[in-house]
């Protein structure tokens, strides 16, 4: 094995090195991954005569050993995509697949094959609709001298059959059509002679969800405007279906308890409010939309003063679409938001509909604690159970919930265990003021298990929690309830994604990892200013240009987050000029610093830091300066003298005490800490 693996190293080496001339590391050799999900696929000549052809499969192979198992001494190496014949006599053998990558990495899986003459017998088929997939079948076939079965679909004008499998194996295939079709199983040995299974069978489409739309985060009753959801307060005497000559048919579908609003055959369909809604000062209108037919919906906020606008939303079929539109895109096209009375909803097939409201960020009572967010330097991953890893990439899909510029990606590798995951440290949790943890995640499945769990440093004290994805290929937010979880310093957070699954290089995506709960206190590290969601509203003094949040000019060393507030000291404005934004109520008593990344083109800039009550009638203010110049550092403000207050407004002054020249200085990621 040394040996072989040597020469093919060798190989590699010489085709680098003769293809150009100049120097070329070889460190890609040692990251190769050995393959995997190594098997076989046996096809037997039906002639009686014992020729069998081996197809070897596996992930990440350049080529296969194959030990026949019977008197034969030497193996055959194969090429990846190719096979190989052998004759056998009658017998079961434990055929042995040696896989090999480009490094000479091996990996090996045994499996049996039966050689018999005799036809199969004791043929059992099993023809199931799958519970999550609509219009897919999965077919399992047993049978005593069989070694592969045939799977004959009953689908006019579509080449038969449509899939083969060893028998044994499980396959499944999606029709086109719901419906009645004669199909028909073949089980195939070594013999002439095969045994056939037909039947009628009912293929069905899913025409209603399956599982609820994700559940809403708590929020306080200030920060949202619910139309229709169970998490929420709804307008009272909404009516959900009123009459505009619609063709669309309304009803109201209840799915174990989770009440959701069903509208089949949409054309059009309206809601007329309860009561005329000033939204001006929510952010976001979110719904959940599970579709079995329709291809997008029009979302209509109609205005009294202003009429009606739109946005249209690309809707994923046989999953809860999650939609976050901004309100700002309304605004834009003239929509007035202070009289919004009613919907209408255009497109066409069957929606459901839940969670309909308007939102805006959490003010104090609902209290985050950022754990994890990947916009800064991302945290070491452990990977285990044979998975790709986890990387920190740019966000693949930032829509809806998660618009953020950086997320984890972890890779569920084919073959990789059913109980793959991967971990990161952090400072250990504060689960007595936070009973929850929110997850920001992306999944390709529906239904598909995400496993939360914490350990403490030496994993004697652990706790997880098991939450389901609501919707695929779309963002939602997970919320875990960790208030059972027993005392312990947890500093690890363990994520498993389609957990009890074996890997089949699914990508999953996670972010946001926060502390959450409903009782308004604060946590060390509080981050309560990013600039990556919707932009504060800034207030400037002193003849400044002002305040705008802007992509990062300077994505490196301490700060390589997305978004940066930007704060030009204009030429001739005052010595003491600069800018505030508002914020709820700062938690001084627990956490006396805060810290804030800023970047200044002067080295020994003085950067006074602010904070007041809202008629600062109380105020405190700390001084720093700057101890580099066109780069990113964090300075932190101790508090710890500031009189007892609720501050709600931070200041900032950059260069204080010169006046300005026009420099332009920039500054992110405020948070409490200790």
């Amino acid at each position: 094995m040394k040996k072989l693996k040597t020469i093919y190293r060798a190989l590699i080496i010489l085709l680098v090195v003769t293809a150009c001339t100049e120097d070329r590391s070889l460190d890609f050799l040692d990251s190769i991954k050995a393959p995997t999900n190594v098997a076989a696929v046996y096809n037997i000549t039906q002639d009686n005569s014992g020729l069998v052809t081996i197809t070897p499969t596996a992930e990440g192979a350049s080529s296969f050993d194959i030990h026949f198992a019977d008197t034969t001494v030497d193996p055959e190496n194969v090429e990846a995509g190719k096979n190989v014949q052998h004759t056998y006599v009658e017998g079961i053998y434990d055929v042995k697949i040696v896989a090999y990558n480009a490094n000479g990495d091996t990996t090996e899986a045994i499996q049996q094959l039966m050689v018999s003459f005799q036809a199969p017998k004791n043929l059992v088929v099993t023809l199931e609709n799958d519970i999550a997939v609509s219009k897919q079948v999965n077919i399992t076939a047993n049978a005593d001298f069989a070694t592969s079965f045939e799977f004959y679909s009953g689908e006019a004008g579509i080449a038969q059959p449509v899939a083969t499998a060893n028998i044994g194996d499980a396959l499944s295939y999606q029709y086109t059509t719901a419906g009645i079709y004669s199909v028909k199983v073949i089980a195939k040995g070594g013999a002439i002679e095969t045994t056939e299974y037909t039947m009628e069978f009912e293929v069905t489409e899913i025409l209603a969800p399956i599982v609820s739309a994700g559940t809403p985060p708590a929020r306080n009753e200030a920060d949202v405007i619910s139309i229709f959801s169970d998490a929420y307060t709804d307008v009272a005497s909404t009516d959900l279906n009123p009459n505009w000559g619609q063709q669309t048919v309304y009803t109201a579908f209840d799915l174990n308890g989770d009440a959701m609003i069903q509208y089949s055959n949409l054309n059009y369909q309206g809601i007329q409010i309860g009561a005329t809604q000033d939204i001006s000062t929510m952010e976001f209108l979110h719904l959940d939309v599970w579709t079995a037919d329709a291809t997008d919906i029009e979302t209509y906020l109609i205005s009294v003063a202003t009429g009606e606008k739109l946005i249209k939303t690309s809707l994923t079929k046989d999953a809860w679409t999650s939609i976050n539109i901004p309100l700002s895109e309304f605004t834009a096209q003239g929509l007035s938001i202070n009289d919004i009375h009613q919907f209408k909803f255009v497109g066409a097939g069957s929606v459901f509909i839940d969670n309909l409201y308007f939102y805006k960020a959490p003010s104090s009572g609902v209290s985050v604690s950022s754990v994890q967010d990947f916009e800064g330097t991302p945290p070491a991953f452990t990977a285990f159970g044979n998975i790709a890893g986890v990387e920190v990439v740019s966000n693949p899909d930032a829509t809806g919930v998660n618009t953020t510029a950086n997320v984890a990606q972890l890779t569920k590798t084919a073959g990789s265990e059913v109980w793959a995951g991967a971990f990161f440290e952090t400072s250990p949790l504060d689960l007595v003021n936070y009973n929850k943890i929110s997850v920001k995640t992306w999944s390709p499945k529906l239904g598909a298990q995400v496993k939360l769990k914490l350990e403490n440093a030496d994993a004697s004290i652990v706790h997880e929690v098991d939450l389901n994805t609501t919707v695929a290929n779309s963002w939602e937010e997970l919320v875990y309830d960790f208030s059972d979880a027993p005392t312990a310093d947890y500093v690890k957070v363990v994520l498993f994604f389609d957990f009890g699954n074996a890997g089949d290089d699914s990508v999953y995506y996670y972010d946001e990892v926060n502390l959450v709960n409903n009782s308004g206190a604060s946590n060390s590290a509080l981050g309560f200013q990013d600039f990556e969601g919707t932009a504060p509203e800034f207030t400037a003094f002193g003849n400044i240009a002002g305040v705008e949040v802007i992509s990062n000019p300077d994505a490196t060393g301490a700060n390589t987050t997305a978004n940066v507030a930007q704060l030009t000291k204009t030429a001739g404005s005052e010595v003491w000029a600069g800018a505030f934004f508002e914020v709820a109520t700062l938690d001084l008593n627990n956490y006396s610093k805060i810290s804030v990344k800023t970047w200044s083109p002067i080295n020994g800039a003085q950067i006074k830091m602010k904070l007041e009550n809202a008629d600062a009638s109380i105020v405190h203010e700390v001084d720093l300066n700057s101890t580099v110049a066109n780069s990113w550092e964090e300075l932190v403000y101790d508090f710890s003298d500031a009189p007892a207050a609720d501050y709600v407004k931070v200041v900032l002054f950059f260069d204080f005490g010169n006046a300005g020249d026009g420099a332009v200085y920039y500054y992110d990621e405020l948070a409490l800490t200790n």
